[in-house]
C-alpha cells in the first residue's frame, strides 16, 4: 500500500510503545513499514519531525466531552484525568514529549479546552495562558514522576530521625489515584482563592467580569500576577 503520514505516524507509535524513543529509527520504522528507507523522507524530512508528527497524532486523541453547564472545577477534573490516561497509555512517547518545550501547541485539544475552562472560571483572558501554563507545570510534574518511578521512591523515604520510642512503619507505596486527586485539589483550591481574592487596590481599575461559580457568588477582581511576583502588599495583607 502507498505510504501516508497517518501510516507512518502510526507504525512509529507501535514502534514506540514497544521500545522507546530512542530505540527507533528511519530505518527500522522503513523496516516494518516494508519500504525503501529513503521514501520515507518524501513525507517527513527528519526523525525530529517525525517524533513531532506521532505526539501531534496522539494529542488529538484526547476527546474529552466537558459539558460547559458543569461546574469548572468539575470540568478541570475531567481535563485533567484524561490527560493522564493518555499519558498512561503510552509512557514511552509522554516521557519524550514532556521533555520538549514545545510539546503542548495552541491548537492541542488539551490545551483548548483547558484555556476555555478558565474562561468559564472566571480568570481573566490576560492572564489565562499564564494560570494555565501553571497547571500544565503542576499536572506535568506529577506525571513525570509517576511515570519514571520517582513518586513512587520518594513515597518510600524513610524520615532521618524517627518518631521517638517508635520504629518507622514499612511504607507500601503511594496511593497514586489519591496523590493525583490531592493535585488536583490543590490546584481547584488554588484557583477558587485567588478568584475571590481582594483587589490589590482601589482607583482607577474596573471591576472585572466574572462567571458565576458553583457557589452562587460573583468573584471579585484578581490582584495583578506582577504585583504578587514583586511583593507589592494587596488589600487583604494590608489588614
Amino acid at each position: 500500500m502507498p505510504l501516508t503520514e497517518a501510516g507512518i505516524y502510526a507504525a512509529a507509535l507501535r514502534l514506540i510503545d514497544e521500545n522507546g524513543v530512542e530505540a527507533l529509527t528511519m530505518r527500522k520504522l522503513a523496516t516494518t513499514l516494508d519500504a525503501n528507507p529513503m521514501s520515507l523522507y518524501h513525507h517527513v524530512p527528519n526523525k525530529d519531525a517525525l517524533l513531532h508528527g506521532v505526539a501531534r497524532t496522539v494529542g488529538t486523541r484526547f476527546r474529552t466531552v466537558t459539558p460547559e453547564d458543569a461546574p469548572w472545577q468539575e470540568r478541570i477534573r475531567l481535563l485533567a484525568a484524561d490527560f493522564r490516561t493518555l499519558a498512561h497509555r503510552h509512557p514511552k512517547l509522554t516521557a519524550y514529549s514532556f521533555g520538549q518545550p514545545d510539546f503542548l501547541q495552541p491548537e492541542d485539544p488539551f490545551w483548548t479546552a483547558l484555556t476555555a475552562t478558565l474562561d468559564a472560571a472566571g480568570v481573566p483572558h490576560s492572564e489565562t495562558p499564564q494560570i494555565a501554563a501553571l497547571v500544565c507545570t503542576v499536572v506535568v510534574g506529577f506525571l513525570t514522576a509517576e511515570l519514571n518511578g520517582a513518586l513512587h521512591q520518594w513515597a518510600n523515604l524513610q524520615r532521618s530521625t524517627p518518631p521517638s520510642g517508635a520504629d518507622e512503619p514499612a511504607n507500601a507505596g503511594p496511593d497514586e489515584d489519591g496523590v493525583f486527586r490531592l493535585v488536583l485539589d490543590t490546584i481547584i483550591s488554588g484557583l477558587e482563592n485567588r478568584l475571590t481574592a481582594d483587589p490589590a487596590g482601589e482607583g482607577d481599575h474596573e471591576p472585572a467580569q466574572y462567571s458565576r461559580r458553583a457557589s452562587g457568588r460573583i468573584p471579585r477582581q484578581l490582584p495583578p500576577l506582577a504585583a504578587l511576583r514583586e511583593g507589592e502588599p494587596t488589600e487583604e495583607s494590608r489588614r
